[in-house]
């Protein structure tokens, strides 16, 4: 088992819990709201397969509001009409942010996203999905293990 990355570093942890923080006050302030963010951070999470933190923001989505059925249709946005012209936007910002290198197709989602978003959340979403791709990174690096849930959300006490 490979040591947890924020066990390890602490300080360096606190640090990127701290620019987590700074990232969604200025992702609110250009017009972000936590339904935006959350669909990002769990797109980003199923692109990248960070179990542990697909099932904090699923979680944290349902909470803001996002629909179980648009969570539940999430790895098929664009074959589905359920997502609105601003989410689809944030939708392709975060599969460009994840997909790295940029492709001509994701230069041209970037545009979209850019022309249908502004200036302001474009940038943004690019943020919160920068930072998700780094929580992401030290959670699979540190294979945060996913607890298991009961119906009510409530972690299961582990059977003996």
């Amino acid at each position: 088992m490979r040591p947890y990355l924020d066990k390890a570093m602490p300080q360096a942890w606190v640090a990127a819990q701290e620019y987590s923080a700074v990232v969604a006050v200025q992702a609110k302030q250009r017009g972000l709201v936590g339904e935006d963010v959350e669909l990002i951070k769990v797109r980003a999470s199923q692109l990248n397969g960070c179990a542990f933190c697909l099932d904090l923001h699923s979680r944290e989505a349902r909470t803001a509001g996002v629909p179980q059925q648009k969570l539940d249709l999430l790895p098929a946005w664009r074959e589905s009409s359920l997502y609105s012209q601003r989410e689809r936007a944030l939708l392709a910002v975060v599969e460009a942010a994840t997909r790295l290198p940029l492709s001509e197709e994701s230069e041209a989602d970037l545009e979209g996203a850019h022309a249908e978003l502004g200036e302001e959340a474009f940038v943004a979403a690019e943020w919160v999905a920068a930072t998700i791709n780094l929580f992401n990174r030290i959670s699979i690096l540190s294979e945060h293990p996913v607890r298991p849930r009961g119906a009510d959300g409530r972690i299961l006490r582990e059977q003996s």
